[in-house]
């Protein structure tokens, strides 16, 4: 992810890339990590989500940055914990709202959940461990040209996912994604656009998924969903596992 920097050409690249701005969370909203705003804030604004780099995207599938965010060409290498978490009880929805997005980036909206430590997220790195279970996935629906971000293209919609209802009570990580698809012919070439909030799950479930993946490490370049040309009227398969279910 690159850093984009305040010139008439940082405005036209806003236009054109975005991140979750903010969030709605057992009906309270969480404005999420700014980084056109918060790295120039004394003391730094205490958020549930995690650093971005800016609104530009991650390209390389293997790199730490496409877990939670990260400038790895700039020596930022993926993304740090944040200070606080989101308390949710588990069978809740949660709103994301991203920045408009552009109608040209047609791609899936994904989800996953990795559960922290028990003492919290907020000083937790996964690294490449396998520790991530898919929550939800939308893709492309039959070979229109209607896909998971089609709704973010319209001003004031949401992305939403729902906190499995049996899930263990504890700490989580949640990484969402846009998957930018419009340059995928060839890999590299799709661009993706994670981001990572932490909750603390309460309820009665006692869930705990398997079949876990690592980011790095979950997507190939060679896979179906990553190298793909969406401007063929053709069926996508979202990469990764399986929507965990309960």
């Amino acid at each position: 992810m690159k850093y984009l920097l305040p010139t008439l050409g940082f405005a036209a690249a806003v236009a054109a890339h975005g991140y979750v701005d903010n969030a709605t969370i057992a009906n309270k909203v969480y404005t999420f990590y700014q980084p056109y705003q918060d790295p120039y804030i004394s003391p730094a604004p205490q958020r549930i989500s995690r650093p971005v780099q800016g609104n530009g995207p991650v390209t390389d599938v293997t790199i730490a940055d496409v877990q939670c965010g990260g400038y790895s060409e700039g020596g930022i290498v993926g993304s740090s914990p944040a200070a606080l978490h989101a308390e949710v009880a588990a069978g809740s929805e949660i709103s994301l709202r991203w920045t408009l997005w552009p109608d040209s980036h047609v791609g899936p909206l994904v989800t996953y959940m990795a559960r922290c430590p028990d003492a919290g997220c907020n000083n937790y790195l996964p690294g490449s461990s396998a520790v991530w279970f898919k929550v939800k996935e939308e893709g492309r629906t039959g070979t229109s040209d209607t896909w998971g971000d089609s709704k973010l293209m319209k001003a004031g919609s949401a992305a939403t996912y729902t906190v499995p209802s049996c899930l263990k009570p504890g700490y989580y990580l949640v990484r969402h994604e846009i998957i930018a698809l419009h340059s995928a012919y060839a890999y590299p070439g799709a661009q993706f656009y994670p981001g990572c909030h932490q909750l603390k799950v309460t309820g009665s479930g006692s869930s705990t998924p398997s079949g876990l993946v690592g980011f790095p490490g979950a997507y190939k370049g060679s896979d179906a969903g990553i190298t793909y040309d969406s401007y063929k009227a053709q069926t996508y398969t979202v990469p990764g596992p399986s929507v965990f279910k309960c």
